[in-house]
């Protein structure tokens, strides 16, 4: 790879030091040129030939640096995507994407108005799991599909601390969390819905912003999709459940590649993460006239592919892998779904 990306990363919080550096720092077609903490040096550890910058505008300011990684805070994306597009920088903006649906618009056309790359951080569509329930879809193993849940449960009864995430700021809470990630492999599989129907509510105490949601998201071949996510999950149902005309199939979120990165291990554009150790998929169906029922293993999936599908886009004028405008959708689509929570009723788009 002839062109290195100059690329600088705006928090080394969670998200920097598993999601992002890493792999910014495994590519060869990246550098990992500058890093900002504000009062910490937690990176120099396992990054000492980055700069270390301690405000953004440091960052935003060297003008070596190309790539901007927003990875801060939802409710910053906005000031700090248009600070540094209207700078010449490309970006990639973590999900979720905006606190509005209008402020992601806003930040789409900025970029075309710069001419400079805007990327959505949506390293989901690169989990095993998900291309293992793709794959079931794409081959119509299951017929004609009649319904679909996706789930993303977890037990977390104590607050994190994270007012950004738990508190009553605009756009905490998991269904921005969370369900930005169900949402958009809702929309990469079946595309906009006609209509919404959801419940959201907060279960724990003491917690400022939603932490249980349930969407449905009808379509208009009788398709339902329902999205679904609690904090106060002990024991998990499938993270996928798939429903057509002849037959089931149960996918357990099994995903490797946040485990491994929290161990330390170091991301690769070959494969890195390892197949689960007992199969993780249910299959229940007819095919060829004949009824199967089968466990299957999902292949390792790898977030490196999203680095690398931007890669080629800024170098080889391939397609965006998560363009503005997927970000926009799954904004629309959180709004809806507090718009019929709100007023409890369907909401059509």
């Amino acid at each position: 790879m002839n062109k290195v990306i100059k690329t600088g990363i705006c928090s080394y919080g969670m998200s920097g030091k598993l999601f992002h550096a890493p792999f910014i720092d495994a590519h060869p077609g990246f550098e990992l040129t500058a890093i900002v903490e504000r009062t910490k040096n937690d990176s120099r550890a396992r990054y000492p030939h980055s700069a270390l910058y301690r405000t953004i505008d440091e960052l935003i300011n060297d003008s070596s640096i190309e790539l901007v990684i927003v990875n801060t805070p939802v409710q910053t994306h906005y000031d700090i995507s248009k600070q540094a597009m209207n700078a010449g920088k490309h970006i990639i903006v973590e999900k979720p994407f905006t606190v509005t649906s209008k402020e992601a618009e806003e930040l789409v056309q900025i970029a075309k108005d710069n001419k400079v790359s805007l990327f959505v951080y949506q390293n989901r569509r690169y989990d095993g799991d998900y291309y293992a329930i793709k794959n079931v879809i794409d081959q119509k193993l299951l017929g004609e599909l009649q319904e679909m849940e996706i789930h993303y449960d977890r037990y977390r009864n104590e607050p994190s601390g994270k007012a950004h995430k738990e508190g009553s700021l605009p756009a905490a809470g998991t269904l921005y969390d969370l369900g930005a990630h169900m949402i958009d492999q809702s929309l990469q599989l079946f595309g906009w819905p006609e209509a919404i129907f959801a419940d959201t509510d907060i279960m724990r105490k003491g917690f400022g912003a939603t932490d249980f949601y349930e969407l449905i998201l009808f379509y208009d071949n009788k398709l339902r999709v329902r999205i679904k996510s609690s904090m106060l999950s002990r024991e998990h149902v499938p993270a996928y459940v798939l429903q057509g005309t002849k037959g089931s199939f149960f996918q357990q979120r099994s995903d490797q590649q946040e485990e491994q990165l929290l161990a330390g291990k170091k991301p690769s554009l070959e494969a890195w993460a390892p197949a689960t150790a007992l199969p993780d998929g249910l299959l229940h169906t007819e095919i060829n006239n004949e009824v199967v029922r089968k466990q299957l293993t999902s292949t390792p999936g790898n977030y490196m592919g999203y680095f690398d599908d931007v890669y080629k886009s800024l170098t080889q004028n391939a397609p965006n892998p998560v363009p503005g405008e997927d970000g926009v959708k799954v904004i629309k689509l959180i709004e809806a779904a507090m718009k019929s929570s709100g007023e409890k009723r369907v909401i059509n788009l």
